[in-house]
């Protein structure tokens, strides 16, 4: 599922293309508009428009006029975000509306929205309804995208709502740690664009097992503080630890976890499920999660866990499963027992548990829990529409929608002519979308690498714009791909989103000065937005211990001086501004270094106070 997959594609030209995108076909959809009484541009864009007379002018005078908690709690947000985007501080009040006014209303008797539908109506005041708060709080992110464009409204009304329960984006952090302030640009984007599920396969630091804090891991304040975002912005936010494969970032430090094959020889990826204690301590992180996440979600990935092996070489999974399910039991079972157990486990705290397709290979005689939520991302024996008809709810999460770090990217124009939606599974398309949940694009990091976070966020926009449309309305409601990307630029970015290319020392030759170290180096803007640093002897990279794709993710490795290289994006470094100068933050490895012992090494914050420069021009 993640550093194993094997398809790769050349970038060449992808990152030029995803920009043109974004900005030149503009004039398109103007003339399109102007065309026709077609409704005003969002994303997703709306299908029932039902145009009027007139126009509402958002102006000085404009309150927000919230009754109820669940009401004022869309308001507060929408004051947020309205003073974010540029509007101004706008006043949230109880009492009547009157012209110029923005009311939200929760009304649980207007079933016909659901869970997350509204309706939104323009007049000489706007009036957002809900049937819950979710569904209020998505009519304000269709205002939000309206304002983007200009503050006259033209008058109409809208009841919209979504195709599909999940819509959602699933992120890799698991081995190369991702920026935290590009984590909430995304789930601020995906609030935007009413996407409502974040996956997040990420370590966070144990308490109860430090002998697993190796890097990349997240603190539970960090990870505190991102959920709160997400509950703010409706985005459920579900923790995954892989498992019981992909669990080397956890158990490389635990060999007594590991499971060994019959030549004696230890996989530091795949935990033994025979052991009750590789079973406790997977629970044991389960606890520590549920501390700072919220989400009634649990996603263990049970993906790839004998990927290149055979269970023959493992005859203890065979004994396990015939001492526990008798004598037709096969290896496979001892495999699905263990989900069955997590699940129990989840189920017991109140938890859906959710897993990768892939390990059903129809090997096993036991059956995986009722209940379990099934992700298909790969095309294997168990299709979908058998998963369907078992009882399964299923998440289409294919292939065809990832972007891999620094290989295969979704071709999301191709997707978007083919009028892709939720029921084209990898190896099937179902005529119907029953028993499917929706659909998600996922980001893996199989080369650490091969790009960086700005780089990926260049194709992650437009991918994120289609999926919100695929999974929230008609998936082609432009007769152009040219003109449904110009629904992205004309609506922009979310508001509270932050440029993270900003760049925020001139290009120059400085000297850097830090706890009585210095260097003198050339400062050279990128073109995604870091810098690199050329000294005399060579540009700053990291280099030494352990690579994880591509990476080296040690605490403790050093920064040393390399032939320049303008394709190495370990030479690359985002120079952050802090009280009393900057810190150097690797672009890749995610850690600042700082002079201990006469060498520049990297370190996270929480093991090594980083280091801040002054800078001196020349």
């Amino acid at each position: 599922m993640t550093e194993h997959k094997k398809r790769r594609f050349r970038l060449a030209g992808v990152i030029a293309a995803a920009f043109a995108l974004l900005v030149a076909p503009v004039p398109a959809l103007a003339q399109s508009q102007s065309q026709s009484a077609a409704a005003p541009v969002t994303v997703p864009a709306l299908t029932n428009w039902a145009p009027e007379s007139g126009s509402y002018v958002f102006g000085r005078g404009a309150r927000l006029v919230a009754s109820g908690a669940a009401e004022r709690r869309v308001a507060d947000t929408l004051a947020d975000d309205l003073r974010a985007s540029g509007h101004g501080r706008v006043p949230v009040v109880g009492g009547a509306a009157r012209p110029g006014d923005i009311s939200i209303d929760v009304r649980p008797s207007s079933t016909e929205l659901g869970k997350e539908g509204y309706e939104l109506q323009a007049g000489k005041r706007l009036s957002v309804t809900g049937a819950t708060e979710t569904g209020a709080f998505y009519g304000t992110r269709t205002l939000l995208q309206l304002l983007a464009q200009g503050d006259r409204i033209p008058a109409g009304r809208t009841v919209d709502v979504p195709r599909y329960k999940e819509r959602g984006v699933g992120v890799c952090a698991c081995y190369v740690h991702i920026s935290l302030p590009w984590l909430e640009n995304l789930v601020r984007e995906m609030a935007y664009h009413k996407l409502n599920q974040l996956l997040l396969e990420l370590k966070v630091k144990s308490d109860a097992h430090p002998e697993a804090n190796t890097w990349g891991y997240y603190t539970k304040d960090e990870i505190r503080g991102l959920v709160a975002l997400g509950d703010k912005y409706h985005v459920e936010i579900i923790p995954e630890i892989n498992s019981p494969g992909h669990m080397d970032p956890w158990i490389e430090n635990r060999p007594d976890l590991q499971l060994t094959d019959s030549d004696g020889n230890k996989q530091p990826a795949r935990l033994d499920v025979t052991q009750q204690a590789a079973f406790d301590y997977y629970t044991s992180l389960m606890d520590e999660y549920a501390q700072v996440f919220t989400s009634t979600s649990w996603h263990m990935g049970a993906d790839e866990y004998m990927l290149g092996s055979d269970f023959a070489k493992y005859p203890q999974m065979l004994r396990y499963a015939q001492d526990k399910y008798g004598a037709n039991a096969t290896p496979q079972d001892a495999y699905v027992d263990f989900v069955n157990r997590v699940h129990d486990y989840a189920a017991s705290k109140g938890v859906r548990l959710r897993i990768w397709n892939d390990g059903l290979t129809g090997a096993n005689t036991v059956p995986v829990a009722a209940g379990t939520t099934v992700e298909h991302w790969l095309n294997v024996a168990v299709k979908p529409s058998g998963l369907i008809a078992q009882g399964y709810q299923v998440e289409n999460a294919a292939y065809s929608l990832y972007l891999v770090r620094g290989g295969f990217h979704s071709d999301t124009e191709s997707l978007y002519d083919q009028s892709w939606d939720p029921r084209s599974f990898e190896g099937e398309k179902l005529t119907s979308g029953k028993g499917i949940t929706g659909a998600k694009i996922s980001l893996w990091p199989d080369n650490g690498r091969g790009e960086t976070e700005n780089e990926v966020a260049v194709e992650l926009w437009p991918a994120l714009d289609h999926i919100a449309q695929a999974t929230w309305g008609d998936p082609h409601p432009d007769a152009t791909y040219a003109e449904f990307a110009a629904r992205g630029t004309a609506v922009g970015h979310a508001p509270g989103w932050r440029d993270l290319t900003k760049v925020p020392v001139a290009d120059g030759t400085y000297t850097f000065r830090a706890s009585g170290a210095s260097f003198d180096a050339e400062v050279r803007r990128t073109a995604d937005g870091y810098a690199t640093l050329r000294t005399a002897d060579g540009c700053l990279e990291v280099r030494g211990g352990k690579l994880t794709l591509n990476v080296p993710l040690q605490p403790g490795a050093e920064a040393t001086r390399e032939t320049c290289d303008d394709q190495n994006t370990l030479q690359r470094w985002e120079v952050e501004r802090v009280a009393g100068g900057y810190r150097l933050v690797n672009a890749i490895t995610r850690m600042a270094v700082s002079p201990v012992d006469g060498r520049l090494v990297q370190y996270p914050v929480d093991q090594h106070p980083p280091a801040v420069w002054r800078l001196t021009a020349h």
